[in-house]
């Protein structure tokens, strides 16, 4: 018995285009969040779980009713084609709200957007000062006194013609009659020797000097830029929001409508490969699903690239371009999709095909009526608490990734990413057949101890450190991502019948998006009370090396009794 690739990637576009969406989602609403709205990282979490919340309640019962649902296009079609058309509709209005926030941050007639956010020497909260890792940091400072020097030694390569005469005029407007008429150090707050402090420079900003005014140390100051100007956008961004919370309440409420489109068709998306696949080859057929679902999100980065999303001087463009290209993507995508996947033919030919694998329970299976044993209930709730476990580490890392790697890598985040993924794609097809050989347990335990090892290496990584290491570690986590992902849910829906495959879709998505409900909270909240962003991996450290243990006690699920019968045929 062979898969059917080519009726495997026809089926594989609807999960396409829901990662097209879901990555283009984690990039880019953080950053609108935190960026354009002025939220906190807590706060932002709580708002980037709603899809969660609402994918608990509403992924099972869309698996059961499209598991019952009877067309002339089959069960599952239908909530697909609809789901993506509201998805991409509201997800495109998104941005208006988003572009309508963005026009009340800009710089009024006469002045430049620095000069209208430092005016009046704006003063904001130091975050590290109240957090339990205070270093002797001030507790407020005044950003127009020093943050012309963070800006114009930071990045300066990185900036465009317009941007560069932005700052410049700033830039010049601040500090030029001071530096006329000073010769004597100043005091600016700087990263120096790994410590975020005030220190006493010369004038131009770029020594530390002594009480004489003599240089001794290079001012480091590549961090400081989005230790200053980065919250002082976000608090600016809040008095505006505060001042007119109309673009807030209209995101939020678009945000709504375009989750709700996306629970619409998840479950019954997914659970379509099950539907076209006989058992003993679903391992190998989520290898090739999962490797369409990576290629729509490799896309949305090559897109975010195009478009210079993942660019620190880039946090308060316009998205509306970007979520255009990505919601034309998607659009392909479904029609595609369409015009070639026959539901219910290829749906009958798969019964056909299942009634020469002789099963233990085939009478039941086939009422629907199986019951687990308890050993095999004791299997499906480990699986389920693995599945939740690796997405607190996993899902915390990609919806605050974005922002980390401006704030703390100083990395496009789209290209880290992107290497993730292409790893990620390279490996599924190899893992599906390993899996087949070694068993989907074996398997997965060798991509979460992949992931846990990447988590770990990052928590070392900061803006210093080699690009070639952090990409290394990302392509290691995509690897044991891939492995990850293209087993666990084939163990789930091992365990049930063939008319119930649905809910136990339903069940495997309910642990997943229950994690994910979790983690940008309760992540958010270590960082808020950090007062940075530096627990992000050992954070997802912890809950992968957890999931490592889950994992090792499920005796269940697994694909040896698969082989035994594909070689019986």
């Amino acid at each position: 018995m062979k898969l059917n690739y080519k009726r495997t990637i026809l089926v594989g576009f609807a999960f396409f285009l829901i990662c097209a969406f879901w990555q283009a989602y984690d990039s880019i609403v953080p950053m609108m969040l935190v960026n354009k709205f002025g939220l906190s990282q807590s706060l932002s979490g709580v708002i980037m779980s709603i899809d969660n919340v609402i994918a608990v309640f509403l992924l099972p019962l869309f698996g059961a009713l499209s598991d019952k649902s009877k067309s002339k296009f089959g069960r599952r079609t239908p909530y697909i084609v609809v789901g993506t058309v509201v998805a991409v509709i509201a997800f495109f209005g998104l941005t208006f709200a988003d572009n309508a926030q963005l026009a009340r941050m800009q710089a009024k007639e006469g002045a430049t957007f620095y000069e209208q956010l430092f005016e009046d020497n704006y003063e904001i909260v130091n975050a590290e000062y109240s957090s339990f890792t205070k270093t002797g940091v001030p507790e407020k400072y005044t950003v127009k006194n020093y943050a012309s020097h963070v800006v114009k030694n930071k990045g300066w390569d990185d900036l465009n013609e317009a941007e560069k005469i932005e700052v410049k005029s700033w830039y010049k407007s601040i500090n030029e009659q001071y530096l006329n008429d000073h010769t004597s150090p100043e005091t600016v707050y700087a990263y120096v020797n790994g410590v975020y402090t005030t220190v006493t420079v010369t004038s131009d900003g770029e020594y530390i000097c002594d009480s004489d005014g003599s240089k001794l140390a290079k001012v480091n100051t590549r961090n400081a830029h989005t230790n200053l100007v980065t919250p002082a956008i976000s608090s600016y961004a809040l008095r505006k929001t505060v001042e007119n919370p109309t673009a807030l309440v209209l995101f939020i409420a678009l945000l709504l409508v375009t989750l709700l489109a996306m629970a619409l068709f998840r479950s019954p998306a997914v659970a379509l490969m099950p539907d076209v696949t006989v058992k003993p080859l679903r391992s190998q057929a989520n290898a090739i699903i999962n490797l369409l679902g990576t290629a729509g999100g490799m896309l949305v980065l090559v897109l975010g690239i195009v478009f210079g999303t993942g660019k620190a001087y880039n946090q308060r463009m316009s998205y509306t371009g970007f979520v255009g290209a990505v919601c034309l993507l998607m659009v392909v995508g479904l029609l595609i999709f369409i015009f070639t996947v026959k539901e219910k033919t290829w749906a009958a030919e798969m019964e056909e095909q299942s009634k020469l694998i002789i099963h233990k329970d085939d009478d039941e299976e086939k009422s629907g009526d199986r019951r687990l044993t308890k050993s095999e209930l004791t299997s499906l709730i480990l699986v389920l608490a693995s599945v939740a476990l690796w997405y607190i580490a996993y899902n915390a890392v990609t919806s605050k990734y974005s922002l980390y790697a401006t704030n703390v890598l100083h990395k496009d985040y789209n290209t880290t990413l992107l290497l993730a993924q292409a790893a990620a794609i390279v490996a599924y097809v190899p893992v599906g057949m390993l899996a087949k050989r070694i068993g989907r347990k074996k398997s997965i335990l060798a991509g979460v101890i992949m992931l846990t090892a990447a988590f770990a290496g990052a928590t070392f990584m900061n803006a210093n450190s080699p690009t070639v290491i952090v990409n290394a570690l990302f392509i290691l986590a995509g690897l044991g991502w891939a492995t990850i992902n293209v087993n666990s849910f084939p163990m789930v829906v091992e365990l049930a019948s063939g008319s119930n495959v649905g809910k136990y879709t339903g069940y495997y998505y309910t642990a997943s998006m229950s994690a994910q409900i979790l983690t940008p909270i309760l992540s958010g909240l270590i960082m808020d009370l950090v007062g940075n962003m530096r627990p992000l991996f050992y954070y997802a450290t912890v809950f992968s090396a957890l999931a490592l243990v889950t994992m090792l006690f499920v005796r269940h699920g697994d694909s040896e009794k698969e082989q035994k019968q594909t070689k019986a045929l």
